[in-house]
């Protein structure tokens, strides 16, 4: 269940680093749904996936779509998190442009995730802790400012930061205590 970690555990996670790049946490119109993506999270340990959670708002702030990571589950590399609620959205709407859309995420998005996002046309993008490693809103790669594309969301980082970071935190531990099967 946990043997795509192995080669991961070797490394340092630094990639959940929590800069000074943050929101003001209690003046955050979006910690309510950082709350509903934690929870989304939690449930992707259950399989043994990454705890990564993600919902899309509609204009007005309802959630229209959520997901976890999904990967180890069903063996699909592209079932990040993120991707998944995209597509639910996409569904829910009957469009795939997403005008108007923010997906909140709790880690920050890969390159892979990021591009959807940018594709999708959400008008923002939220996410919790920063992805040093893999990051592609700001600390990594930058794919949403990138100037190149058609589309360029808005980026909103450090909500409920310090619980997204120990969300992966915890689980790379326990990963380790467990000997990385």
């Amino acid at each position: 269940m946990f043997r795509r970690w192995r080669n991961c555990l070797a490394r340092e996670f630094i990639w959940i680093a929590l800069y000074s790049r943050r929101v003001d946490d209690h003046a955050s119109p979006y910690r309510e749904a950082m709350t509903l993506a934690i929870a989304e999270a939690e449930l992707a340990t259950i399989s043994g996936d990454l705890p990564i959670g993600a919902l899309v708002l509609d204009e007005s702030g309802v959630v229209i779509a959520k997901a976890g990571n999904r990967r180890e589950a069903t063996q699909d590399p592209t079932a990040h998190a993120e991707v998944l609620a995209l597509r639910a959205a996409a569904q829910v709407r009957g469009d795939w442009q997403l005008d108007g859309c923010t997906l909140i995420v709790t880690l920050e998005p890969c390159p892979m995730c990021a591009g959807a996002a940018v594709l999708a046309r959400v008008e923002r993008i939220v996410f919790g802790a920063w992805n040093e490693e893999y990051g592609a809103c700001g600390s990594h790669w930058d794919l949403p400012r990138d100037r190149r594309l058609n589309h360029r969301p808005e980026v909103i980082s450090g909500v409920l930061a310090e619980e997204c970071g120990n969300l992966v935190r915890d689980f790379m531990a326990n990963i380790r205590t467990q000997g990385g099967k």
